[in-house]
């Protein structure tokens, strides 16, 4: 059975592919990976307290290791701490990472490109699922999410804090991708059928940062 680090997001994308290689049986997941901004002590881009990231590791069984960056961290900076982390865990016999990525084609070269100069290599569980279909299955399998961050050069903020069902497919504009994979929104899930429990929380302030990104605050209930 091959050892695998799971990179997470903590959002619907990382949750299916987590699911799928649950399913396979094949692989032995070490831990969960996420890149975590230690300024603000949250989850990068998705912007999801720590707190919370530990409740869903928790609730999914699952180790957690996180990846420290700071602030308007450089490409350097990201890439110098991940290979740190998956150096201590090549030595201990990972061997491949696993992404929930769908079909951007460059960014998944470059993961193959970084982890093969530490000879691993990357899963794709999800890679070229029809985005529409893969949407509506991840609620018929009981996945709840909620929105954290939408791009409003790509979206309309009143979709930042609003729970991935039906109606939000389909309010979703023309020309956005239903499982946001052009970075349109991000989420969080907070149970499905490989938790053990809920995540509880409660919605907080909605904020707009760089005058682009409207951002919804979950707080820890």
């Amino acid at each position: 059975m091959e050892r695998v680090l799971v990179s997470w997001s903590g959002g619907k994308d990382s949750a299916m592919a987590l699911s799928e290689i649950l399913k396979s049986k094949d692989c032995d997941v070490a831990a969960l990976l996420t890149t975590v901004t230690k300024d603000y002590d949250r989850i990068s881009m998705h912007g999801v307290r720590v707190a919370l990231l530990r409740q869903q590791t928790a609730s999914l069984g699952m180790e957690l290791e996180e990846v420290l960056i700071p602030k308007n961290a450089s490409n350097e900076e990201y890439e110098q701490s991940m290979t740190k982390t998956l150096a201590k865990h090549r030595s201990s016999g990972v061997t491949s990472v696993v992404f929930g990525d769908i079909f951007l084609e460059d960014l998944r070269k470059y993961r193959e490109e970084r982890l093969s100069l530490m000879n691993m290599r990357g899963v794709f569980p999800i890679w070229k699922r029809e985005t529409n279909e893969l949407a509506h299955s991840f609620i018929a399998a009981g996945f709840k999410a909620i929105t954290t961050c939408v791009d409003t050069t790509k979206l309309g903020q009143e979709f930042v804090g609003r729970e991935i069902d039906e109606k939000f497919l389909s309010d979703l504009p023309v020309g956005v991708d239903p499982c946001g994979e052009n970075g349109e929104y991000h989420t969080f899930v907070y149970d499905g059928p490989i938790f053990k429990k809920r995540i509880r929380f409660t919605l907080g302030e909605k904020v707009l940062r760089e005058n682009r990104f409207y951002y919804c605050d979950l707080l820890d209930a």
